[in-house]
Parts: structure tokens; C-alpha cells; sequence
């Protein structure tokens, strides 16, 4: 205890996060926990927590990101250590969720992995759940555990203001898919632009067809917005529907860049001027080489979900 306050805090990470880990950590002021996550000689991961965590917070920075079942296997085992080691409370902070995909039996004899990762976090040990832009809101129900659902909307919102700065009547804010309708009304609401629609059928999983536009994108900046990009496809096939529609200038912001396969060859290849996501995941090469796609941090926004956990005050005005 620290003079009758709360025990103090340890903020952990895996080797998926790093970099936003460390930057989590200097927006709190404070050193990244020591922990050694590495393998046997037969591949198997091995952990270490390096320091004392009995009766304190203990917060694990990890994303499900590729690849998604070592990076999964890394998170279960630190929270196992964790666990084992006493500490007060394991709060599983993962800026990506990845298994989200799968919420529900879309088809029979599939699972629903969202869900088992769920399930697999809390038998690991964790006491709750840290997420930000969950492919499908309602995956928050599969926990029995608390569950904060955060979104990178201040961070892009912030950006795009800059961006469109007293324009934003030429500003069109595009969702690529049907799914994602409510979220880009709600960016347009808030930037004061006007909403469109790319209308798609998807023939296969990762292989997307473009099939009509919604809304006027004549003459327009147009900005599709999405949760996540991995190959692509959807996203710059909407770009050339969109150009196709008359729309002077394509932009795309997601929170999570998967970028996955020919995401990167794609992109380059589009009339989209530049792909603005987050740093939930750590960009591959080849996409960190690309000069159209760019990241801004959710470190603040994270490090400040942290802070409140832990004095335990009220997460509500990070969920706009």
C-alpha cells in the first residue's frame, strides 16, 4: 500500500504491441513492467513476470494481431502468470480483438470464435476486458467479466477537422458495406458532412464485389471509413466506385490495419490518396514502407482508460 491509497499499478506487454505499449506508458508517466516473453527451443512461448504484482492492478497491452495465435497464445499465458503470481486484478488491454470476425453461426457447422477467445481470456484469469472498435459491438456480451469498449473516433475525428478545415460541406463520410452504415453516420453527424453508401455483395470471405453507390458523391470529397482493413479489397473497390461516381478525391481512415495479403499492392494501385489507421496494430513492412498510409496513436486515449481503471473513475466520456 501507498500511504492508505490504492496498491499500486503494473502495465505489462507482449511482443505485438510494443511500440503502443511504451507509448501508453510515457503518457502515464511511468516504466513499461518488466517481463520477458520469449520460447523454448521447441517454439513453445515462455514467460517471466520480473516483478512483484501481489494484491496490484496489472494491465497486459497485447493485440490478437498476425499472427493472431501466437499473439493470442502470449496474451492466455501472461495473464496465467499473472494470475499465479497474486496480482489484485488482470485487465486484458487489447487494442485489436482479432477472432472477431466470426460472432455468429453465419452458416452451419462453423464456429463462433469471437466467443471462444472470450472464453479462453476469462479461464486464463483476466478480471476485465479493454477493447477499442470491436468489429461487432455485441461481442461485449459474450464476457462475464467487465468489458470497456473504447473507439479511436476523437483521434480520427481530430484528424479529419484538421484535414477538412472549413470544407466540410465538400466532405462526403462513405461506409464500404452496409455493416458499417451507423458508424459512418455518426462520424458525418459529428464532422457535419453528408453520408454515402458503397453497396456490396460479397461472393466469398476476403473477395468482395462492388455493386452500387448511395448517395451523391458528385464533385466530393469522399472519405470511406471502416473498422478494419486486412486485404483490402472491399476498401479499394470502393474507391474506384466512388471515383466512377464523380467524387473528386478518395481518403480512408480505419482504427485496425490488419493489411493482410495484397493489401499494400492494392492500395497503391488505387485512386485512394491515403489511408490513415491507427496504431492498435503494428504495421507490417512492407505497409510501414508505403507512402499512402500513415498512423496516428490511440496511446493517449488508452493510457487514460488505464488511468481511470485504476482510481477507479468513470470510462463514460471515452466511449464517444
Amino acid at each position: 500500500m501507498n500511504n492508505g491509497h490504492r496498491p499500486d499499478y503494473r502495465v505489462f506487454s507482449g511482443n505485438s504491441n510494443r511500440k503502443l505499449a511504451e507509448s501508453i506508458c510515457r503518457e502515464l508517466g511511468r516504466p513499461l513492467a518488466r517481463a520477458t516473453v520469449g520460447r523454448f527451443s521447441d517454439g513453445e512461448i515462455q514467460v517471466e513476470i520480473g516483478e512483484n504484482v501481489r494484491g496490484m492492478d496489472s494491465f497486459v497491452i497485447q493485440s490478437t494481431s498476425p499472427d493472431a495465435n501466437t499473439n493470442l497464445m502470449e496474451l492466455l499465458i501472461m495473464i496465467d502468470a499473472l494470475k499465479r503470481a497474486s496480482a489484485g486484478s488482470i485487465n486484458a488491454v487489447i487494442p485489436y480483438y482479432g477472432y472477431a470476425r466470426q460472432d455468429r453461426k453465419s452458416a452451419p457447422r462453423v464456429p463462433i470464435t469471437a466467443k471462444l477467445v472470450a472464453d479462453l481470456l476469462e479461464a486464463a484469469g483476466a478480471t476485465r476486458v479493454i477493447s477499442m472498435d470491436m468489429h461487432a459491438g455485441q461481442i461485449q456480451g459474450f464476457f462475464n467479466v467487465p468489458f470497456d469498449h473504447l473507439y479511436a473516433a476523437p483521434v480520427l475525428l481530430e484528424h479529419m477537422r484538421k484535414r477538412f478545415d472549413g470544407d466540410s460541406q465538400n466532405v462526403v463520410i462513405v461506409s464500404p458495406d452496409a455493416g458499417g452504415v451507423e458508424r459512418a453516420r455518426a462520424y458525418s453527424k459529428r464532422l457535419g458532412s453528408t453520408l454515402g453508401i458503397v453497396d456490396k455483395r460479397r461472393t466469398k470471405p476476403n473477395v468482395a464485389e462492388i455493386m452500387n453507390v448511395i448517395g451523391e458523391v458528385n464533385g466530393k470529397i469522399a472519405v470511406l471509413l471502416d473498422d478494419m482493413i486486412d486485404t483490402a479489397g472491399t476498401l479499394t473497390q470502393a474507391a474506384n466506385a466512388l471515383v466512377d461516381k464523380g467524387a473528386t478525391k478518395v481518403y480512408a481512415y480505419a482504427t485496425h490495419a490488419v493489411l493482410s495479403g495484397p493489401a499494400v499492392e492494392r492500395i497503391m494501385k488505387s485512386p485512394i490518396e491515403e489511408v490513415i489507421a491507427t496504431d492498435t496494430i503494428q504495421l507490417p513492412p512492407a505497409a510501414a514502407a508505403c507512402p499512402k498510409i500513415r498512423t496516428l496513436s490511440v496511446a493517449g486515449l488508452l493510457a487514460e482508460a488505464v488511468r481511470r481503471i485504476h482510481s477507479a473513475d468513470s470510462l463514460s466520456s471515452l466511449f464517444v
